[in-house]
């Protein structure tokens, strides 16, 4: 038997977060049930099952350089990523 995903649900002042563990992608919602459907599709624009890479000219468009953009990754400054690695 495989071991299944592990999802962490945080309840916070104005909804709710949900983190995949092994991904560390977040999404949240006004409800769990919200949280958790935002989670399934930003996991699948993480894994490159819908959408589309960001290209200079969306950034352009959203009023952003982006020559100012890093390419390094790196993780967000939101406490649901303070322990994820845990």
């Amino acid at each position: 038997m495989s071991a299944g995903r592990e999802i962490r649900l945080i309840e916070e002042d104005d909804g709710w977060s949900a983190v995949d563990v092994e991904t560390n992608v977040a999404s949240g919602g006004d409800t769990r049930e919200e949280a958790v459907e935002n989670l399934d599709d930003a996991l699948a624009l993480h894994r490159g099952e819908k959408g589309r890479p960001v290209t200079a000219d969306d950034l352009r468009e959203w009023g952003i350089d982006p020559e100012e953009v890093s390419d390094e990754v790196t993780t967000p400054d939101a406490p649901w990523f303070d322990d994820a690695s845990e």
